[in-house]
């Protein structure tokens, strides 16, 4: 991989709550929706299994639409107070590996994302992936169609759509891969890894599908998955019909179970409304066990973390509490608006931002966060 990369940091401490709405439980007297994965099982994909080389074709650059939701609640635009003036002072560094990454394979936008293990990278573009050794750049596995894992799954196998996760659960270290299918009837299909290494003996996948709420019509769009202590959470941007703005939709999934190859189950909650849109769930950093100098997970019990763009001032947080033996007592809590430093969001969210050599111009995403919402805790 080559260029830069850009983090996105959230320090959920002492928070700075403007005037706004505020009220629990996502909408009043909503409960979770319990939705029993609609199959699962293990598939063996041991390092005996060829580089995977016959890749699906699709044509020339194919766009899949990026659906911008509803405008997050009062956007303006003004001179931008945060915007970088100068340039700050120069850091000694030293360069890593640098290699090519895996193709856009002719579609826009590509969807570009990864995760890092202790020995590999995983990237996934759009429709295919490969996983590379972090020491030499060499791939180890693929670049592989998307469905690869979920070969002989159906409906899984059968699907590629874009907007994929590869993410690294770095307390169980395994990998967790989740690739939605844009065809009705909608699901999620996610594989939770057996080891940490691709290449060693007996490396599998166990493999899950989630029907969505209301399946049959609520296109998932833009799915975005966090690794909590108690499951694995998951925010998408929710469709009728693919066109019509539903709200964002906040579920998680049964980890524990997951982890263990056994029958899991996924609860989501209610939208809690129009006015949000690409929320992001808090993602775990830190807290790896037998590693020194890792940092403590979060509070036992703790929440996770929803945070999502409000205005070009505040961004709107929710807090997730599951409850896997009584649903009825899980909740989607807020929103609390949380001030933040104003913005200007480039052309209002389109695609405006220029590139060098092309007049081909990118889409600003200004109309939401940019996963992940990394969550870590200092202990102080």
């Amino acid at each position: 991989m080559k260029g830069k990369m850009a983090i996105a940091c959230f320090a959920i401490l002492a928070l700075t709550v403007g005037q706004g709405p505020t009220r629990g439980q996502g909408q009043s007297g909503s409960h979770a929706i319990v939705i029993p994965a609609t199959a699962h099982d293990y598939f063996r994909l041991g390092p005996e299994d060829p580089i995977q080389s016959a890749l699906s074709t699709p044509s020339l650059h194919r766009e899949i639409a990026l659906h911008h939701a509803q405008a997050p609640g009062l956007m303006r635009l003004l001179r931008d107070p945060a915007l970088q003036s100068s340039i700050g002072p120069t850091v000694a560094t030293t360069s890593g590996v640098s290699f090519t990454g895996v193709g856009a394979n002719g579609y826009a936008p590509p969807d570009t994302n990864g995760a890092a293990g202790p020995k590999q990278y995983v990237q996934w573009v759009n429709v295919r992936f490969a996983a590379f050794d972090k020491a030499s750049g060499n791939i180890v596995y693929g670049p592989a169609n998307g469905n690869t894992i979920w070969s002989g799954f159906s409906p899984c196998g059968s699907s590629n759509s874009g907007d994929p996760i590869a993410q690294y659960d770095k307390q169980a270290g395994v990998w967790v891969m989740m690739q939605p299918i844009f065809s009705s009837p909608y699901a999620i299909c996610v594989a939770v890894s057996t080891s940490s290494d691709w290449t060693s003996n007996g490396f599998g996948w166990y493999r899950y599908v989630f029907s969505v709420p209301n399946a049959s019509s609520n296109f998932p769009d833009y799915p975005k998955l966090a690794v909590w202590p108690d499951g694995y959470y998951l925010s998408y941007n929710s469709f009728k019909n693919g066109s019509t703005w539903q709200g964002p939709q906040a579920c998680v999934m049964d980890r524990a179970s997951m982890l263990a190859g056994k029958a899991a189950t996924m609860q989501c909650m209610p939208t809690p409304g129009t006015q949000y849109g690409s929320m992001l769930p808090s993602d775990l950093d830190g807290d790896v066990p037998g590693v020194s100098g890792t940092t403590p997970g979060p509070p036992a019990g703790s929440p996770n973390y929803y945070l999502a763009l409000y205005s070009n001032t505040q961004n709107t947080l929710f807090t997730f509490h599951v409850d896997w033996s009584n649903p009825a007592n899980t909740t989607l809590t807020g929103p609390i608006l949380v001030d933040v430093s104003s913005f200007n969001p480039a052309c209002g969210g389109g695609t405006c931002i220029p590139q060098a050599g092309t007049r081909q111009k990118l889409d600003s995403l200004a109309d939401r966060l940019m996963y992940r919402l990394a969550y870590r805790n200092f202990g102080n």
